[in-house]
């Protein structure tokens, strides 16, 4: 078995990509929340809008950024995400 430089493997190249992406789901699920929690969330409670018995920002940023979360993590990984062998080429070509 060959040592091989992984700067020259596609499968890293396609695993940093990935975590990238997952990385930027991330951070839109957190600029969500916190946009909704504390964009609508920082008034008197007296003064809230409620969706459903929830608080507008509780529905908003919990409920409806979960929903969110989901619909766009199906597609990412129905669509972006790709398989990759764990074994490396000259493994597989030798079988």
């Amino acid at each position: 078995m060959k040592n091989r430089n992984i700067r020259n493997d596609s499968r890293f190249n396609v695993a940093n990509r990935e975590a990238l992406i997952g990385c930027v789901l991330a951070a839109f699920n957190i600029l969500w929340w916190y946009g909704f929690a504390y964009g609508m969330g920082s008034k008197a409670p007296e003064e809230y809008t409620y969706i459903l018995g929830f608080p507008a920002w509780f529905f908003y940023s919990c409920i409806v950024g979960f929903v969110v979360m989901v619909i766009l993590i199906i597609i990412v990984v129905k669509f972006v995400l790709k398989e990759v062998p764990f074994e490396d080429e000259e493994e597989v070509d030798s079988l």
